[in-house]
């Protein structure tokens, strides 16, 4: 992977650390004359060389390919928040019943193979670093305008940090330097892209899927922890145990909105029983889309269904600060459409207008960051919510109130009382003014000190 850029306006400058690392697609050819240098930017310079690879491989995605594969295969979530995992032991589970407590076993034999309570319990927060190579299978267009009619591929690479579950932020740069920024910050889940300004998720925030597949073991058992049995498969030659989660009612509500309606959001796991890790990932996304209609409530016949199906692969597990961690996977992800009278997901009556399949691999992956502060995860300024004037006076008068008056500061009015002095006299205060907000990358918020004086300008 690249991580800096050279500086092509001096020949003696410092490279250029890229936010986002790219994969190693082209070596810099050595030019000894500094004629054959052009200036360009870092933005120009990665378009070049990721569309030179794309030259060579084949042809290059079009823009509606590459904003509908970030849209779905970017940063999907999983079906609904997730609480901290209890430890089985000393627990009562004779009233639970069968296939939950056989989840539960599956759970803890899966900590016990990705490193064990103590591994996990330490590890604070997560960072991952990994390229991406993202195309389109099988395309056709679609009677309503959805789905695509030409496909292509597109590589590229991504940026995970997570402190906590629903704490987390990915950043994905692919060919022709197109950027997808994502996050959460524990109270709301957001989404900033090129086509679309910043936005905030329906619902509660939730983890995203890219880490419970084999990048965060800790993550992945807090998820399936209100699993339930569901049988056994084989998968690739490995029997495994599926567990299934489905999403609670009321996150459905959540994330509903007048026009659309999530229906069921369900996702399984495949543990293998030789290894104990988690092998496949599956989830299945259904929507009920309301198409405008003259009456105020919209039929069975003015309606359409949506599915989102997402299979990923997990495996190369390798070992780092004592945690199994996924280095390698493929997901692949098919969108279909059916009527509102074939709602009940019968396969014969699916038609298949989109699918995609991505391929990753981490580069890096390490725990406990030093300096991975809260900040770290605040969404862009646009989705941070403001106090009313009022209440913003309110509370300047509470601070105000706990200040110690200077005698010096004060003079007497024509009845005695005390009376504030001219701001002349006034001493200038430190106050702390964020030098930038929202999420420029993954750095700390950067904070600066400005020297101000209470009153009028002298």
């Amino acid at each position: 992977m690249r991580k800096v850029c050279p500086n092509l306006d001096r020949e003696d400058g410092l490279d250029t650390v890229l936010e986002v690392p790219v994969p190693e697609l082209h070596h810099e050819p050595s030019s000894s004359g500094r004629g054959r240098r052009r200036r360009r930017t870092v933005k120009a310079w990665v378009r070049s060389h990721m569309d030179q690879r794309h030259r060579r491989d084949g042809a290059p995605p079009s823009r509606a390919d590459v904003q509908l594969m970030l849209g779905v295969i970017g940063a999907p979530l999983v079906p609904q928040p997730v609480a901290a995992r209890k430890a089985m032991a000393g627990q009562d589970i004779k009233e639970e019943p069968l296939e939950v407590v056989k989840a539960r076993y599956i759970v803890e034999q899966y900590v016990a193979a990705a490193g064990g309570e103590p591994a996990l319990s330490a590890a604070k927060n997560m960072y991952a670093m990994g390229k991406v190579r993202m195309r389109t299978t099988k395309g056709q267009k679609a009677r309503t305008g959805m789905g695509m009619l030409n496909g292509g591929e597109v590589a590229g690479g991504f940026v995970v940090w997570q402190k906590r579950p629903e704490q987390w932020c990915v950043e994905m740069v692919v060919a022709g330097g197109t950027k997808m920024s994502a996050g959460s910050d524990g109270k709301v889940a957001w989404r900033q892209t090129p086509w679309q300004q910043a936005h905030a998720s329906r619902g509660p925030p939730r983890p995203l899927r890219r880490c419970v597949q084999g990048l965060d073991p800790k993550s992945t058992a807090d998820l399936f922890s209100s699993a339930a049995w569901v049988g056994e498969k084989c998968i690739d030659g490995d029997d495994c145990f599926v567990l299934r989660v489905d999403a609670d009612p009321s996150a459905l509500r959540a994330r509903s909105g007048a026009d659309v309606e999530v229906v069921r959001h369900a996702v399984l796991g495949y543990f293998s029983q030789r290894t104990g890790l988690l092998v496949r990932l599956d989830d299945s996304h259904l929507l009920r889309i309301r198409v405008e209609g003259d009456g105020a409530a919209a039929a069975d016949d003015e309606c359409a269904y949506w599915e989102t199906t997402m299979e990923s692969s997990i495996g190369d597990y390798r070992a780092v600060d004592g945690i199994n961690v996924a280095h390698a996977g493929r997901t692949t992800v098919s969108l279909s459409r059916f009527a509102g009278e074939d709602a009940d997901g019968d396969a014969s009556s699916k038609r298949t207008c989109t699918s995609m399949e991505e391929t990753w691999s981490i580069e890096e992956v390490d725990f406990n960051i030093v300096g991975l502060s809260n900040e770290c995860f605040l969404p862009p300024r646009d989705l941070i919510p403001c106090k009313p004037k009022q209440e913003q006076r309110d509370d300047d008068c509470v601070a105000d109130r706990g200040i110690k008056k200077d005698p010096a500061l004060e003079g007497k009015g024509k009845n005695g009382d005390r009376v504030a002095r001219p701001a002349a006299a006034a001493a200038a205060r430190k106050v702390l003014v964020p030098a930038a907000t929202g999420l420029g990358w993954f750095g700390p918020a950067k904070v600066v000190a400005v020297e101000t004086v209470d009153g009028d300008d002298q």
